[in-house]
């Protein structure tokens, strides 16, 4: 590890990781181990770590504690007639823990109002969109169509995001997303449409300056895939790591052969690789850098902060840096997660928990239609797990930050 990197862990990881110690998320036991010429080490014994909250400039900023966070519970007392909340997202294919744990993480949320509330029973209905913007373009009318869904949590990913947008905005239907990224989203005049989150304009020039400034990166090679996602974060990151984006190159969504990206990288000689794109290629690549002898830091984002990296890579994601825009889950959140779930929450679990019990909030305060559940949100103020939850009138977060996590041995 870069020794200017190493000496910015030491000074924060202690009292980050007092705060969210049991917020890990560790690779699923029973995980293939992977040989490199560093050794062997078992993706069971490697966790993805919460190291340092930052500012958009890159600067530590301490975790937020405390605070009075919205109970999806409510006070008991809620009547409504039975309605629905639309989940749509990849639920199947090679990147469907992203959505699941946000559908999971949505599910505690409405279990815990169901059980108080025996009078207002609200539906979780997920439509499997498996990540494909096509895929979610024959979903999308479905989800419409059905007069019982009075919001919808999602779409999960950008591409999708895009491609339907204009399909929920025309039925009035909220779209409150935990995951979609993309900065251009927020500018296609959807008055229906919030993010939970921040958006990759934020993370993207943050974590830039933070593997500058901080790490001490001189030399990064900045890799994408070809997803909306990926292009975005990719122009951000680029943009903000200036002189010291040395080097570039490109992938498809779906590839498993890397050997001219590291040989790329291997002329290139940089301090860090930064990906962006999902786990599903980014775990085969990292390890075919590691195998190709690129000693550089893996580096990457939201899209690859997941367990499934860990448990795909093995002991070539060790040392991996990971930017989300989502928060670590506190440890009482995580145990009746685990509970409901029967596994670890992971990336956007929190976020798809908070944006759930926020559409509840709307339906238990009498909300009884779509229009009245889209107002609802654009006036919303309040506090949740991961942060504090208020929009513009773009439908961006008022106030978003971004967290730098570690793969190390658990």
């Amino acid at each position: 590890m870069n020794r200017r990197l190493s000496t910015a862990v030491a000074l924060t990881a202690a009292a980050v990781l007092t705060l969210t110690a049991c917020s890990d998320k560790t690779a699923e036991p029973g995980a293939s181990s992977t040989t490199t010429g560093g050794g062997t080490t078992a993706a069971a014994d490697l966790a993805i770590v919460p190291l340092i909250q930052i500012d958009k400039d890159g600067k530590e900023v301490p975790a937020a504690g405390g605070g009075d966070v919205a109970d999806p519970a409510g006070d008991g007392t809620a009547k409504c007639d039975p309605v629905t909340i639309a989940i749509a997202g990849a639920f199947t294919g090679a990147n469907a823990a992203l959505g699941l744990n946000i559908q999971y993480g949505a599910k505690v949320a409405v279990d815990a109002h169901n059980e108080a509330n025996p009078d207002c029973q609200v539906t979780l209905k997920p439509f499997d969109t498996e990540g494909d913007p096509q895929k979610a373009t024959q979903v999308a009318p479905s989800i419409v169509s059905d007069e019982s869904v009075i919001g919808l949590l999602g779409p999960a990913f950008s591409g999708e995001t895009n491609a339907t947008g204009s399909v929920f905005n025309q039925a009035g239907l909220l779209s409150l997303s935990a995951s979609a990224t993309n900065p251009d989203l927020t500018g296609n005049g959807w008055d229906n449409f919030f993010r939970g989150l921040a958006n990759d304009a934020v993370q993207g020039p943050a974590v830039a300056k933070y593997l500058v400034d901080t790490a001490g990166f001189e030399k990064v090679c900045v890799i994408q895939d070809d997803s909306d996602y990926g292009i975005g974060l990719a122009e951000e990151i680029t943009a903000g790591l200036g002189d010291a984006a040395t080097c570039s190159g490109s992938v498809k969504t779906g590839d498993k052969d890397f050997s001219a990206t590291v040989e790329s990288v291997k002329s290139a000689a940089p301090d860090a690789v930064f990906y962006a794109g999902y786990y599903a290629e980014a775990a085969p690549l990292a390890s075919q850098l590691r195998d190709g002898g690129v000693e550089a830091v893996f580096v990457s984002a939201d899209g690859t902060n997941d367990p499934q990296f860990v448990t795909q890579a093995g002991a070539a994601s060790e040392g991996a840096l990971l930017s989300c825009p989502c928060g670590p889950a506190p440890a009482d959140f995580e145990a009746k997660y685990t509970e409901v779930n029967g596994q670890a929450p992971g990336v956007y679990s929190t976020e798809g928990y908070d944006l759930a019990t926020i559409i509840l909030k709307g339906i238990d305060s009498g909300v009884k239609d779509r229009k009245g559940l889209v107002d609802f949100v654009a006036s919303y103020s309040g506090s949740g797990l991961a942060r504090s939850y208020e929009w513009d009138d773009k439908g961006e977060l008022a106030n978003a930050l971004i967290w730098i996590y570690e793969v190390k041995s658990s």
